[in-house]
């Protein structure tokens, strides 16, 4: 994570102020406030901002004017009853400001979930830094033979160092050529006053996908659990994954009760379709089913076995 002296003093400035407020503040992520938690090799994650708590939930629900005389407990039972049945509105009440810097590939994918106000650095103004993102050798892994979107084994011995090899020659090779065609000092002026330097915004192209890009990124609670509930999943890419484990400390940092309800009913929770219902009911009764007379394609049958065998529920066909 390379953030300079400069940088990490202005963070620290920042942290030392306090102003008060009526707003609803939560102490724990109070602490972590600004503070860059480390993902990968130079990235991070940061909350900036945020509004509301897990009683701003608890309250939009019940559209009460004031926070109430209930119990704690009683919030959590309606925070986790309104986890169960998905009622979303009640969890848009609540917002969080993140500042993540992460290589453009990974950017790209994220990009995906379109439910966020994002504002990036601009390539077209700023010249990036010389920052890449390269996998550690236990991440370096071959295609998957099953799954087109997977990895299979790990690369090892010389083949891996070879790709290593590859990917830090293409980077530092590319970024050399990004700063020649540039031909601008830090200060602005040419680095070669005989020749032109290339627009910005074209310069850029030529630089490498695992490149670091920064950017701001705010999105409701709501919307930041259904990204969490796909990016921290085991089956997700490990690059995105990483990031979204980071952003699930501050998430429950900020609503306890609401991270321990995703916990419960999303993250550590499955979902069958009603043909799988059927069958598992039919196997609760003592049933052997087999994938032929399921009903099920066969990768429908490989993912609910998968699912029942970590249950330890029999029989299987």
């Amino acid at each position: 994570m390379a953030l300079d002296s400069e940088q990490l003093a202005d963070i620290e400035a920042i942290r030392t102020q306090s102003a008060p407020t009526r707003r609803a503040t939560v102490p724990a992520l109070e602490d972590m406030l600004y503070t860059a938690l480390p993902v990968l090799d130079h990235g991070f994650v940061r909350v900036i901002d945020y509004m509301g708590d897990d009683g701003a939930v608890v309250q939009a629900a019940r559209v009460s004017y004031g926070r109430g005389t209930r119990k704690v407990s009683e919030d959590a039972g309606l925070i986790r009853y309104l986890m169960r049945h998905r009622h979303s509105t009640p969890f848009e009440m609540c917002e969080i400001k993140y500042h993540v810097k992460l290589p453009i590939f990974v950017a790209r994918q994220w990009i995906r979930h379109r439910t966020a106000n994002v504002n990036e650095i601009s390539a077209r103004y700023s010249i990036l830094d010389r920052e890449f993102y390269l996998p550690a050798p236990e991440n370096l892994a071959a295609q998957s033979s099953i799954n087109r979107q997977g990895r299979g084994e790990v690369i090892e011995g010389d083949e891996a160092q070879r790709v290593l090899d590859l990917l830090r020659d293409d980077s530092m090779r590319t970024y050399a050529n990004y700063v020649d065609l540039l031909n601008e000092n830090p200060d602005g002026t040419p680095a070669d006053p005989s020749r032109p330097g290339l627009a910005r915004e074209l310069a850029r192209m030529n630089l490498t996908l695992n490149t670091y890009t920064q950017w701001y990124w705010k999105t409701d609670l709501h919307n930041l659990l259904h990204f969490l509930s796909l990016r921290a999943d085991s089956h997700a890419q490990y690059e995105i994954r990483v990031y979204a484990e980071a952003m699930l400390k501050t998430v429950e940092a900020w609503v306890p009760a609401c991270y321990a309800a995703f916990r419960d009913f999303r993250l550590g929770a499955v979902t069958f379709s009603a043909p799988m219902l059927a069958i598992l009911r039919r196997m609760l009764a003592g049933e052997t089913v087999t994938q032929p007379d399921s009903g099920l394609s066969k990768r429908e049958w490989a993912e609910f076995q998968a699912v029942i065998a970590a249950t330890d529920v029999s029989p299987l066909g």
